[in-house]
């Protein structure tokens, strides 16, 4: 993205085009061809954002720079509700807010299994010790790891694998007879 530098009097020329009522297209046309530039559209919209003369929004020309058309020449555009004109103010007790929470929470009981883990650190895992996190509830709590020996192909000791996986999920067969007879293999 190449960054283009304003000069004053481009800024100036900016101002004044659009005080005229001009669409960003037509200031950037204009001072191009005054000063010799090349500004799109997007940048005179951009830098008309940053100096704080508005958006897309066409103001009430303070010149007439149009001269005096014949009604049967001026195109009629259609209006288009921008987005900021379409909001309303919400009425009273519109906006609900959530209640708030007073009652007790039921802690869910944890599934555990029945290891003591060896609470190392991560610099003190070895290459074949099981990664299952404790701790790091509170702020100040350390994080320390199971670091009994893993299963193979896990990161898990054999109970903590068993622990961390869905007994449901891990319980159905991934290929059933009926899809093996769809595909044709049975």
């Amino acid at each position: 993205m190449e960054m283009t530098h304003w000069l004053p009097e481009h800024s100036a020329a900016l101002r004044d085009l659009r005080a005229r009522g001009m669409s960003y297209s037509e200031i950037a046309d204009t001072i191009n061809k005054r000063f010799h530039t090349a500004y799109t559209r997007y940048a005179a919209l951009s830098r008309g954002q940053r100096m704080g003369l508005g958006g897309l929004e066409r103001p009430e020309p303070s010149l007439s720079n149009r001269g005096n058309r014949p009604e049967s020449t001026v195109l009629m555009r259609p209006r288009i509700e921008l987005a900021h004109e379409i909001r309303r103010e919400p009425k009273a007790g519109a906006v609900r807010w959530p209640k708030p929470f007073s009652g007790e929470a039921e802690t869910p009981q944890l599934r555990c299994v029945e290891i003591m883990p060896r609470h190392l650190s991560l610099v003190e895992l070895e290459r074949g010790d099981c990664r299952y996190p404790y701790g790091g509830d509170r702020d100040d709590e350390p994080i320390t790891f199971c670091g009994h020996p893993r299963r193979p192909g896990s990161s898990y000791c054999t109970p903590h694998f068993h622990l961390s996986r869905d007994p449901e999920a891990s319980a159905a067969p991934v290929l059933s007879t009926a899809w093996l007879r769809v595909v044709g293999v049975t």
